[in-house]
């Protein structure tokens, strides 16, 4: 009895230490993906072309052909893509080819909100279309006088179009859009 007693007492202890070491298994708390952007400046651009606009003071912009311009948001890496076009009785076709450009990405899409837009003092009229889901770009618009201007503008992000993942860089650059096209004066 003796001899079992002996090597009973010690495996007690030792199991009770190796039991009681183990620490109490806790869920670790959700985490979020956090971007902090600095609070957007503005300036105005005032291009060679036919229009002037107010752009992100962050932002790069670059001459491209036909009085176009890309603004490339390095640190986002997303690019505001500006076309311009005259007006020359071609009115309808530029809407359509516009209208259709925004529809392409409906495959996609989860929604587009088409947001009309009217600066009845510039003379700029148009439209703000907002791409939710997981398409190529997330925001596009037009604006028109509708006499001589015609001016495109999409985003486009250097990544895989994830929405859920770029909507915070997104939203930042959807609201520079807008912001363009508020500032938006003919020449």
């Amino acid at each position: 009895m003796p001899k079992k007693s002996i090597l009973f007492v010690p495996l007690f202890l030792i199991a009770i230490t190796m039991l009681s070491c183990k620490k109490e298994a806790l869920p670790k708390p959700a985490s979020h993906l956090r971007l902090d952007y600095t609070e957007a400046s503005y300036r105005r651009f005032e291009s060679p072309c036919h229009y002037s606009f107010e752009m992100n003071s962050d932002a790069i912009i670059k001459d491209e052909k036909e009085c176009g311009f890309t603004i490339h948001y390095p640190k986002m890496k997303a690019t505001i893509y500006l076309s311009y076009k005259p007006v020359n009785g071609n009115i309808n076709k530029l809407l359509r080819d516009a209208q259709k450009l925004t529809y392409e990405h409906v495959i996609k899409a989860d929604d587009i909100v088409e947001q009309p837009f009217l600066n009845t003092k510039q003379k700029v009229f148009g439209m703000f279309y907002q791409v939710d889901g997981n398409a190529a770009t997330n925001s596009q618009f037009y604006a028109t006088d509708s006499t001589k201007h015609f001016l495109t503008g999409s985003i486009y992000f250097y990544a895989k179009p994830n929405f859920d993942s770029i909507m915070p860089a997104a939203s930042y650059v959807k609201n520079d859009m807008q912001r363009l096209l508020e500032t938006l004066k003919w020449k």
